[in-house]
């Protein structure tokens, strides 16, 4: 390996260690927080990062920026929808979320806030499985290239511990120059 390309390939970890490398998908850009670990990309998703767990919480964490191709992924309703259906109360009703609009960087941003018991998990051959005290931190990003789904599940307390990052992260998220 030639100095230069070594010099390059130190500048690229050092980039990763320092987080200022911005991940990309649909012409949008964006960064996530120096603390989570990106795992790596899947099927529809652009990006899965691993969330460190709060003190005394079990379980895992995740934020998963999903991408399903332009015009694909649903309604945006929809998909709030299912989202908040994917939770319930202790009692078995129905977790009641908090759903709101904004603008980030001229994208229009629907966003959730969820919690409760979390059914969205698989259990073996196919059967759901929940777990209680999980939170659901969830954005849609309207991009003319497709939609970006954002979608951070955890324990109460992680995801709690992490919703400044989660925002910065939802905040850094622009159009590719």
């Amino acid at each position: 390996m030639t100095a230069s390309t070594k010099l390059r390939v130190a500048m690229v970890e050092l980039w990763l260690a320092v987080g200022l490398v911005a991940d990309s998908v649909a012409g949008l850009k964006w960064t996530a927080p120096r603390e989570w670990t990106n795992v790596g990309t899947a099927p529809m998703r652009a990006a899965t990062y691993k969330v460190p767990l709060a003190a005394g919480d079990h379980g895992a964490a995740e934020c998963v920026v999903y991408f399903f191709g332009k015009g694909q992924g649903g309604p945006i309703d929809a998909n709030i929808e299912r989202w908040r259906g994917q939770f319930r109360t202790s009692s078995g009703k129905p977790a009641v979320a908090a759903i709101r609009k904004r603008v980030v960087h001229g994208l229009p941003v629907t966003a959730i806030d969820v919690s409760g018991e979390y059914t969205g998990m698989s259990g073996p051959v196919g059967e759901p499985s929940s777990v209680a005290g999980y939170r659901l931190l969830g954005a849609i990003l309207e991009n003319p290239g497709g939609n970006v789904f954002l979608k951070f599940t955890g324990p109460l307390r992680t995801v709690t511990a992490n919703q400044a990052a989660f925002e910065k992260l939802l905040a850094s998220f622009e159009k590719q120059r």
